[in-house]
């Protein structure tokens, strides 16, 4: 199978799938006058960055409720033949989930407007866990972007930057996740997360398509004025919260694919996330 990505500067030009199966072969593009770039899916190991969906998925504190599942049908059918449908409920904002830029700026755009091509690329992975070890309410500096940049080379626009703080190994356990497990109550939190400045360099500077983070925000957990989300909502840039094994991925050479359900007019959603990282 082969996934063909074409670039213009950040934008996604083309798209080319081909499935070869059975001696059967099926394909979808759009024409392109650049040189695509091809990647060889067979060639690729893929990554889910996404926690499943249950009963134990963790949601901002203040979330009125929590993830439903309903069962309307499962077993045999007068028909003869199996039959399995379910009713589902949630808040936008729980779980491994995208926060579109409304969700902290009016003028900005509600989840279903969010450009494809801005949660499709490739992805660099900020690792601060040692750092998150020593203080749960670590922030990325400044500082620690530069000296990426010092090893990895600079971080070019487009790219989806994760940032890694080796929060996901708490995951479903809400008060090591947290920090404080009060029901109703999001002023006690504690977990790692961006800082301001390192956010306003990699939205304004850099110009990233995304960040991303496997804890529950954007901000860290004791910010009570989320300068982050703000930072990032004002440049039309969404946050990806709560991933998981980013500690699967190298430093460079991922290409993630961070696909929400589309809710027209929505602040955020539920977020399948997945990362294509090269075989060695």
């Amino acid at each position: 199978m082969k996934f063909v990505i074409d670039r213009s500067a950040t934008t996604l030009g083309s798209i080319v799938a081909v499935f070869a199966a059975a001696g059967s072969i099926a394909s979808f593009s759009m024409p392109s006058s650049a040189e695509p770039q091809v990647t060889d899916i067979v060639a690729q190991r893929v990554v889910d960055l996404t926690h499943a969906f249950n009963a134990k998925t963790i949601y901002w504190p203040t979330a009125p409720a929590r993830f439903g599942m309903e069962r309307l049908a499962y077993g045999p059918t007068e028909g003869g033949y199996f039959y399995a449908a379910y009713s589902i409920s949630t808040p936008e904002h729980g779980g491994t989930h995208l926060d579109a830029p409304i969700h902290f700026s009016e003028r900005g755009r509600t989840a279903d407007q969010v450009p494809l091509e801005q949660l499709i690329g490739p992805a660099v992975v900020i690792d601060v866990a040692d750092h998150a070890k020593a203080d749960r309410d670590y922030r990325l500096s400044v500082e620690d972007v530069k000296a990426f940049e010092a090893r990895e080379g600079r971080i070019r626009r487009g790219t989806l930057v994760l940032l890694r703080t080796g929060w996901s190994r708490h995951w479903p356990d809400v008060k090591a996740y947290l920090g404080d497990d009060t029901p109703g109550d999001a002023s006690k939190l504690s977990f790692p997360s961006y800082g301001e400045e390192a956010a306003r360099m990699l939205v304004e500077e850099r110009q990233v398509a995304v960040l991303g983070v496997d804890t529950a925000s954007i901000d860290y957990g004791r910010s009570q004025d989320f300068r982050v989300h703000r930072v990032a909502a004002a440049r039309n840039v969404p946050g990806l919260e709560n991933l998981t094994n980013l500690d699967q991925l190298p430093i460079r050479g991922a290409t993630v694919i961070a696909l929400p359900m589309k809710i027209e007019g929505g602040s955020g959603g539920p977020l399948r996330a997945i990362a294509l990282v090269p075989r060695k």
